[in-house]
Order: C-alpha cells, then sequence, then structure tokens
C-alpha cells in the first residue's frame, strides 16, 4: 500500500513540476528516476537509467513517427495549405461566415496529411487570418477558428498522437486511423455549426463574402487533388491491408516529396530546412518517450495503476458514468498542460480502467484523442491558443473571447461518442 501511494504522490509532483513549466520529459524522468531510487537505491537505479531509455526507443514500430512527421512537413512546404484553403473559399466563401467555414474544411484536409494540431494551426493562422481580416472579419471569430481547426490535425489520419496511443497501448494503427475518420468528419461538421450559429446571432462577426462561379471552383479543384490522392493511398492502403503503417508512412512521406519537388517549391534549402525540422520534431517525440518510459517504469515497480483500478472498481461505477467523470477529468487536466503529456501520464492508470470496464480499446483512443482536442484549446494553457497568438499576432484574450462555441462543438461530439460508439467502431468493424 505505501509504495503504491508513493506512485500516485509520484503523479501529484510530476503535475506541480508541469504547472511551474518544467519540460514534461524532465519532469516524468526525474520523479520516475527519483522515484526507483527511493526504492530500490543505486543498483536499482543504475539498471533502470541504463535500460529503460534504450527500451523506450528502439522499438521498429516507432521508426513510423519520424516518416509521418517527415511526410506533413514535406506538405507544409509544398504550398498544399494555401491551395486547400483557395479551393474551400471557393465553394463556401459567399455564406454568412463563408471564410471560417473555409478554413475548417482547409485545417480538415491539411491535417490529413499533416497530423500535428501546432503545426496545422500555424500554418493555417498564416494562411487565413490575413484573409479574414481583409474581409472584415472580427479577430474573436478568425483566430478562434484557426485555433480550434488546428485540432483537427490530432485527430484526422495520419495523427502522431494516435500512433502514440497504438504504440503504448498495442492497439492496431491501421484500425484507429480509419475509426477516426467519421469523428474526424463529425468534429468538422460541428465546429462549422457553430460558425453558423455564431453568425447568425451576430452576422458582423463574419460577413459573406462573394459568390464564385462554377468555373473557377473546378479550377481550385484541380490544384488539390494531390492531397485527396496521398490520403486516400496512405489512409486506404492500410484499410484494404495492401501497406503495413510503416510502409503507409513511407509512401506518403515519399509521395508528398514528390508533390513539392513538382510544385517546384521544394528548394536545396527548403529540403535541409525540413529534414531539420523532422529531426527536432522527431527527437522531441522521443525524449518525451524516455521519460513517459522512465515514469512508467517506476509506476510499475510501485503497483500504482493496479490499486487505482481496485479503488475505482470498489465504486462500482458502470461505464457511461465513469467516462462521464474521466471527460470533466481532461478537460481541467487540458488546461494545465499539453496533449501528448496529459495522455503519456494518464495512460498508466487509465487504461487499465478501461480494460477492466470492457470498454473498446480503439474507441477509447478516439475519445481520449477528441479530449485533448478540447485541451488545447481550453484557457489558460490551451497549445493552440498561444499558437495563434504568437503567429497571428493576436491578444490571447481574443481569441479566449470567441472559443466557447467551438468548446460546445466539442463537447457535444464527446456526446455523441459516448451515446453512439459505432460512430468511431463501424469502419474498423469492417477491416476484421
Amino acid at each position: 500500500m505505501s509504495a503504491a501511494w508513493l506512485g500516485v504522490i509520484g503523479f501529484g509532483v510530476v503535475l506541480l513540476l508541469m504547472f511551474v513549466q518544467v519540460p514534461v520529459a524532465v519532469a516524468m524522468g526525474v520523479v520516475g528516476a527519483a522515484g526507483f531510487f527511493w526504492l530500490q537505491g543505486w543498483d536499482g537505479l543504475a539498471y533502470v537509467m541504463g535500460s529503460s531509455p534504450f527500451e523506450s526507443v528502439i522499438p521498429y514500430s516507432l521508426s513510423i513517427v519520424p516518416l509521418f512527421v517527415m511526410m506533413g512537413v514535406f506538405a507544409t512546404y509544398a504550398g498544399l495549405s494555401r491551395q486547400l484553403y483557395d479551393a474551400a473559399y471557393a465553394f463556401v466563401g459567399h455564406y454568412r461566415g463563408g471564410l471560417a467555414l473555409a478554413t475548417i474544411g482547409a485545417c480538415a484536409a491539411f491535417g490529413s496529411i499533416c497530423g500535428s494540431a501546432i503545426a496545422t494551426a500555424a500554418t493555417m493562422c498564416r494562411v487565413a487570418l490575413p484573409e479574414m481580416r481583409r474581409h472584415g472579419y472580427a479577430d474573436s471569430l478568425a483566430s478562434a477558428t484557426i485555433a480550434a481547426g488546428g485540432t483537427l490535425g490530432i485527430l484526422i489520419p495520419p495523427s502522431i498522437i494516435l500512433l502514440i496511443y497504438a504504440l503504448l497501448t498495442e492497439q492496431s494503427l491501421g484500425k484507429l486511423y480509419v475509426a477516426a475518420l467519421l469523428p474526424g468528419l463529425l468534429g468538422t461538421g460541428l465546429y462549422m455549426l457553430a460558425i453558423t450559429v455564431a453568425t447568425r446571432f451576430n452576422p458582423a462577426i463574419g460577413p459573406a463574402g462573394e459568390r464564385m462561379p462554377w468555373s473557377q471552383r473546378r479550377r481550385t479543384l484541380k490544384t488539390v487533388w494531390p492531397v485527396f490522392l496521398l490520403f486516400t493511398i496512405v489512409i486506404g492502403g492500410m484499410f484494404i491491408g495492401v501497406f503495413s503503417p510503416n510502409e503507409a508512412a513511407s509512401v506518403g512521406a515519399v509521395g508528398a516529396l514528390l508533390f513539392a519537388l513538382v510544385s517546384r517549391s521544394m528548394t536545396l534549402g527548403r529540403f535541409r530546412d525540413s529534414l531539420r525540422e523532422t529531426a527536432a520534431t522527431s527527437a522531441m517525440i522521443f525524449l518525451i518517450l524516455i521519460g513517459a518510459g522512465l515514469f512508467n517504469f517506476f509506476l510499475e515497480v510501485t503497483n500504482a495503476p493496479q490499486f487505482v483500478v481496485q479503488q475505482i472498481q470498489a465504486l462500482n461505477l458502470n461505464p457511461v458514468l465513469f467516462l462521464i467523470l474521466l471527460t470533466g477529468f481532461y478537460v481541467i487536466l487540458g488546461a494545465l498542460m499539453d496533449d501528448l503529456a496529459m495522455m503519456l501520464l494518464t495512460l498508466p492508470f487509465v487504461f487499465p480502467l478501461v480494460q477492466a470496464l470492457g470498454i473498446d480499446p480503439v474507441w477509447f483512443g478516439i475519445y481520449m484523442v477528441t479530449i485533448v482536442e478540447i485541451g488545447m484549446i481550453v484557457p489558460p494553457v490551451g497549445m493552440n491558443l498561444f499558437v495563434i497568438q504568437g503567429v497571428g499576432n493576436v491578444k490571447l484574450e481574443t481569441v479566449i473571447r470567441g472559443i466557447l462555441p467551438f468548446v460546445l462543438a466539442d463537447l457535444v461530439r464527446v456526446g455523441l461518442l459516448i451515446g453512439f460508439p459505432a460512430i468511431a467502431l463501424w469502419l474498423p468493424s469492417l477491416m476484421d
């Protein structure tokens, strides 16, 4: 019992360190190493420091991380974000709030080849925010739309955070990616509905633009076919079993590079920059995995996750009530830390509970990423809020003022996922 409580206390210490801005990898690694030293002395610490970091990054399955990161980076340098935005605007720009609707659509499409919420938000902010300002949109709606739309990049495949979830829980990445398709479309639709409702109540925040002729709409579609082709090859290949996830990531990275070369947007300098960006992002993810590995090693020794499972099982909660309480917990936690940190820190405690309650682990992965999306736009430390503040030169309070409709839309999506699990499980069932 005392060892279990030590693990629970260690969890609290990690939260405290992260609250005072200690990097997540450092917080988890230091607490894990210190806790192991407390329990087993220098010999035990020497063993875990010599084995755990290596074991955290050596699995062959992790080679997929830099490949999908590289795919997103190459797609960004190919200039696909601007083409996607122009195509979306051609079809919906003439509606009230049309530029915001186009931004959500472009974020969803760009997220399908990027996989990162922060990268999607930063890229689309450079493209969409100047256009919305030029057309008289309120900064609150414009900035909040980009912040919320960017979160679609971590759910719509190839999602990096879903990839990490698959590796940590030993679930099928192909099934998780396929399961994310309908919830991703649902999230896109609910965000668009939130914009429609907001502009109906206050038309001045998002005036309608000019209607584009069908000839111009068809021309814009010709510029975005690489995105849909790349998405179809990568996700479709995994769905029908042509590619393994690692092979799909390789094909996606090479395909994105070819499109960048064909569009003549990839110079030698940009190629070097894209490789550096891929290496830096991948290294950051691996360092977080090493810190999580040390902390999880410590938790396993203390049996803290099993202790927490026993205590919660004693409450006799049904799965729905458990998920409602967990949603509240994650929304609060998401306002205090970033998405990957929240998942890595809580999975050792939460996933055994999910298994004990008979909740489908593939469905839970989609649910968890959806909750993480909310955390990325909830004040005070929603990461996408700060991205928009920095890239778009917008006051933080301005972004926060416009974000409420999108948070409500996300909560509706969570409720629908809980009430209708088939939203996430129907497509994966076709793969069996």
